[in-house]
């Protein structure tokens, strides 16, 4: 007869087990690529089945390609990386963000005619911190104003 530190070892085995396979089955199902339009490309040309996967893409919008449908719920625009572009459709109501020059993901699946069609898009913000106009790195201009005194003396 098996001990009982010994039925703990293996029922806490096939727990872990069964977790573990479960999980590693969740992330094949929904987990999904990110790539480059040159990544994509890469992936096309050696597997052409890759089609039917559904990817996400970071890219650049091409400045001057969005062309917006008249009802306002159908994009078509350009994605580059610098090196290979795409073109995408997007059907759906495009983030305040989205405009030309602006960095986008999105997520879709690449067509038979060589469109991506993307159920997905979000732009990048466009902001990014940066020193004062004028100013010193270490913030020097900000240590003769009355807040960072008052806060000094504290």
């Amino acid at each position: 007869m098996t001990s009982a530190r010994t039925k703990f070892l293996i029922g806490g085995a096939l727990v872990l087990g069964t977790a573990g396979y479960l999980m590693a089955t969740s992330i094949k199902d929904t987990g999904m690529y990110y790539l480059t339009p040159t990544e994509l490309a890469t992936k096309l040309t050696v597997d052409p089945t890759f089609r039917n996967a559904g990817v996400k893409i970071g890219a650049r919008v091409v400045p001057g390609s969005i062309t917006r449908v008249p009802d306002g719920k159908k994009y078509a625009f350009n994605v580059t990386d610098g090196a290979k572009s795409f073109p995408v459709v997007y059907r759906g109501i495009a983030p305040d963000t989205f405009t030309d020059g602006v960095d986008v993901v999105v997520e879709g699946r690449m067509g038979e005619d060589g469109i991506f069609h993307a159920t997905t898009l979000l732009a990048k913000c466009a902001s990014r911190y940066e020193n004062a106009p004028g100013g010193a790195p270490g913030g020097e201009q900000y240590k003769q104003t009355p807040g960072y005194k008052g806060g000094a003396r504290a």
